[in-house]
Order: structure tokens, then sequence, then C-alpha cells
């Protein structure tokens, strides 16, 4: 096929001149074609926006940065992972280094560990650098074990790009990253592990969308994406007439009365720790040692953002709820403060079970 190449007309003697020292000044035996040269800052634009878009950063001009929802899903899970490699390693160290942080709002000790701090500059370090413009939130504030240079490849593993086929692209100004570096760390040091989880959300427009909950000491990682994909899936079967509850071990007394109250006496309570472990009590995790298996989650007083955000989006995924005891919508934009408690069911009338948990309102606000 002969090929043609569009030139301007030359129109005047001038522009002649313009041109024969155009071709002069190109190296020997290479035409220069403004054509070509156009094309080239077209395809160099276009990939920078790609580069951008893909990897983060800023747009030329400033322009609004798209990041796909499946390159979060899986940071999500290797951040989750190495948060839950640090947890473990500390324990079996056996340096801790146990001391209190405060008081939480009920006046119990809020403990930190070791383990905390490790995992919490592992995971946030991995978004930091790979996403340096998206909102992130940590239960812990100490960036001493930051590191730098912990970066992600960007590889995308073949179940999530197979079972989500397409991109799915979000604005960075729209995400908040939650990241719960250990849950459960009173549990943590009283050598109850089977409680203790690490978890990463990505909500966007204060809307849980993605969820991870890592177990580090059986190496279970839990995952959802609403209108996505999920690893993990309801019970085939739930009690709604006279639901297992699982509640807080370090409030177990204060909900007791009123679930038995609102489910009858022969109502089953377990106590336990974290909140990821228990939203894994309302499902099918595939574990050789299924969780304790629980039909409704409740939760009366105050609790952060981070506790709850993945369990949250996992539910949300797979057709479940969480909302607060009133049944309000939970927002994860900012604020880390949930006051309103929570009720957390999947394969049951939501609604319904709120009416009937309708005095637990009072002893939430009261918290």
């Amino acid at each position: 096929m002969k090929r043609v190449f569009l030139q301007p007309r030359l129109r005047n003697r001038e522009v002649r001149v313009a041109a024969a020292r155009e071709q002069d000044m190109a190296p020997m035996g290479v035409s220069v074609s403004r054509g070509r040269v156009a094309i080239c800052i077209l395809l160099a634009t276009g990939l920078v926006y790609y580069l951008h878009s893909r990897f983060g950063g800023s747009a030329p001009g400033g322009g609004e940065i798209s990041v796909d929802l499946r390159q979060l899903l899986a940071l999500s899970i290797k951040a989750a992972e190495e948060g839950g490699r640090a947890v473990k390693a500390v324990k079996d160290s056996a340096s801790l280094n146990e001391r209190s942080k405060g008081k939480t709002k009920e006046g119990a000790e809020e403990m930190v560990t070791t383990g905390d701090l490790l995992s919490h500059g592992k995971m946030t370090s991995l978004f930091s650098n790979t996403f340096p413009n998206i909102k992130v939130i940590s239960e812990e504030h100490d960036n001493s074990k930051v590191d730098k240079s912990l970066v992600w490849n960007n590889e995308i593993p073949n179940l999530i790009q197979e079972s989500i086929g397409n991109a799915r692209m979000v604005s960075e100004e729209s995400i908040t990253v939650w990241i719960d570096p250990l849950d459960a760390t009173q549990e943590y040091t009283d050598n109850l592990s089977h409680f203790v989880t690490t978890m990463v959300c990505v909500a966007v427009d204060g809307i849980p969308v993605i969820g991870v909950i890592h177990k580090p000491f059986s190496k279970y990682t839990a995952w959802a994406m609403v209108d996505g994909a999920s690893n993990i899936h309801p019970r085939k079967s739930y009690n709604e007439k006279t639901p297992t509850v699982i509640v807080s071990r370090s409030h177990a007394g204060a909900v007791k009365p009123y679930s038995k109250g609102a489910f009858g006496n022969d109502t089953t309570i377990i106590s336990a720790g974290g909140s990821g472990y228990k939203v894994l009590s309302l499902l099918d995790t595939g574990e050789a040692k299924q969780p304790d298996r629980a039909d409704l989650y409740i939760h009366v007083t105050f609790i952060k953002k981070w506790d709850i955000c993945a369990g949250n989006a996992i539910l949300k995924a797979l057709g479940g709820q969480m909302t607060t005891i009133e049944g309000d919508v939970i927002d994860y934009r900012d604020s880390p403060s949930n006051n309103g408690g929570l009720v957390a069911t999947i394969g049951m009338d939501h609604h319904a079970l709120l009416k009937r948990l309708s005095n637990l309102k009072n002893l939430a606000l009261k918290k």
C-alpha cells in the first residue's frame, strides 16, 4: 500500500526558507514531519494521563485523578496481610511492650503494643507510598514505624481480575481508607489470638465499598467489594426468631438483658473480642475451624469506625446490613466516632429486628 503523508502547503518564500532550515537541523537521514511531532505530543500527553490515573499523582493542569477500585482491593488485601505478619512476628518474639494510651469513653484502659504500631507503619506506608493523595485514617497515629521504601508492585491478582472484569474508576477525592492495624488488642495481650484481626476498608463518598479482614494467626483473609466480588459467603440459614447474639466481651452485661427481653430467655449470647471477628461469625468463612456462629451482632456503646468499616463493607457486598441501633446508615467520610451503637445482620429482616430491639436505643444513647 502506498503511504501518503500530508504536508502543509508552502505559500511564500519565508515559509520555504524556514522549512529548509528545519530540514538542515534534523539528524542525517531523518525527515522531520510536523504531523508526526503533533501525534507524538498527543500520545505522550495521553500516556501521562493514563499513568497518573493508574498509579496516582497530580494530573497535568491539576485535573481530577481517578483510581481503579480493583487496585484498591488488591492493595487492601496486601496491606492487611503485611500488617498481620507484623502482628504475629511481634507476638512470637514476646516483645509486645504493652502500655496504656489512655482510657476509652467508658473508662477502660485502651492498650497499645509494638504489634499495633509496627502493623500501622506497614499498612499506612503501602497506601501513602502508592496513592499519596488518598485520605488514610488509622487507629494509631505514631508514624515512627512508617517505611517510605515499602511499596506495592501494582499487581492485581488473577482472581480479582477474573471476578471483576471491568475497571471501576472513582475519584481520589471521594476516597477514605480506614485502617485498623490490630483489632482486639486486649485479647492479643491475653493470648486470645483467634479474636485478633487486621482490617482495611475503602469508602467512597462515605459509603463502604471494599472490606478486608485478615486473621494473622490462621493466615485467613476475607474480602469483598460491593457490586464486585468476594471470597466469603453468607451461611445457608439464620435463626431470626431466636437468634444467637454476639456481643463485646467488655460490654456483654449491658446487652444481655435487652437481648433476652427482645428474643426470649433461651436466647444464646456469645461474648467475643474484636469487631472483625464478630462480623466473620455471621458468615461462612470456609475455614477448617469456623469462628463462633452467630445470627446477630449487637454493640451498644461508643465504637470507632476503623473497627467496623471493613465488616460493614463485607456485609453490604453480601446483601447484609450494618446500621446504628436507630437504623441510621453510618457515614465513613471523616469523623472516626460512631456514637449510636450498631446492629449487624445478614439473611434476615434487619428493620424488623431493630423494632424488637427498640429498648436498646435508650441504652446506646446514654453511653
